[in-house]
C-alpha cells in the first residue's frame, strides 16, 4: 500500500527512466515541482522498500519491483481513461483529470471488474498501451510525425499529449485515432509539415504539433 504522493513519485519515475531504468533527481524534482532536498529524502525511503536503487549525487535507478508498482498505477490510470470513454460517454480530452484521483484507489478486484467489462482493452483512448495485470506493457513502434518523409501515408495510433488543450485542438480539426494522414510536404526552415488527414482535410501542422502525433508506418 502506497500514499497518493508515493503513486505520483512513482508514475513520475517509470515515466522519465531512461534505457537503463534511471532517472535523474533534477529531472524528477522539475516533473514533480518538489524541491530536491524533499526528492531526495523519498528516495532514500524508496530505496528501504526495495523500488530503487539509490546513492547519493546519482541518478536513482528503477528495481524491478518498482518498476511493477508503477505500471501497475498506469495501468488503473489508464484502465479509468477507457471505461469513462466506453462506459460513460465521456470524451477523449475529458478523462485524464478523473483518472488521476481513481487511480489512487487500493482494490485491485474493482480495477479486475472494469478490465473485464472492457473486454480487456489493451489501449487507453489516447493509444497508449495499457500494462497487464502483471505489470507487462505491449511494445509498439509508433513514431512522432514530424519524422516521416513527404509523401509517406500513415495512420495515427496515439498521441504523446493528452492534455485537453492539446486534444482540443485535434477536436477542432476532426482528427481522430485510426486517421491516415499523408505528409504532402514539410518545410526545411521550421520543419512545419503540410499534412492531409485522409478523407476530411488539408492541414498545416507546427514541428511542436507534428512531435505530439504518433504514428504507424505502413
Amino acid at each position: 500500500m502506497y500514499s497518493v504522493v508515493e503513486e505520483n513519485y512513482l508514475k513520475a519515475l517509470l515515466n522519465l527512466c531512461n534505457a537503463d531504468d534511471e532517472v535523474s533527481i533534477n529531472d524528477l524534482s522539475k516533473r514533480l515541482n518538489i524541491k530536491m532536498p524533499s526528492v531526495n529524502s523519498m528516495m532514500k525511503r524508496f530505496a528501504e522498500k526495495e523500488l530503487v536503487a539509490y546513492e547519493s549525487y546519482k541518478p536513482v535507478k528503477l528495481s524491478a519491483k518498482g518498476k511493477k508498482e508503477a505500471s501497475m498505477i498506469i495501468r488503473k490510470h489508464r484502465l479509468t481513461e477507457m471505461f469513462l470513454v466506453e462506459k460513460m460517454d465521456f470524451n477523449w480530452e475529458e478523462v485524464h483529470e478523473i483518472a488521476e484521483q481513481i487511480e489512487h484507489i487500493q482494490s485491485p478486484l474493482f480495477f479486475e471488474k472494469m478490465d473485464a467489462l472492457l473486454g480487456y482493452p489493451k489501449f487507453d483512448p489516447h493509444g497508449s498501451p495499457i500494462p497487464d495485470k502483471n505489470g507487462k506493457v505491449i511494445k509498439t513502434s509508433y513514431v512522432p510525425l514530424n519524422v516521416c518523409e513527404a509523401g509517406k501515408v500513415v495512420t495515427l495510433k496515439a498521441v504523446a499529449d493528452s492534455s485537453e488543450a492539446f486534444l482540443r485542438f485535434l477536436n477542432g480539426r476532426s482528427i481522430l485515432l485510426g486517421d491516415q494522414l499523408k505528409v504532402l510536404s514539410k518545410e526545411p526552415f521550421d520543419g512545419s509539415m503540410q499534412i492531409e488527414v485522409v478523407g476530411k482535410s488539408t492541414e498545416v501542422f507546427s514541428e511542436l504539433i507534428c512531435e505530439k502525433l504518433l504514428v504507424e508506418k505502413a
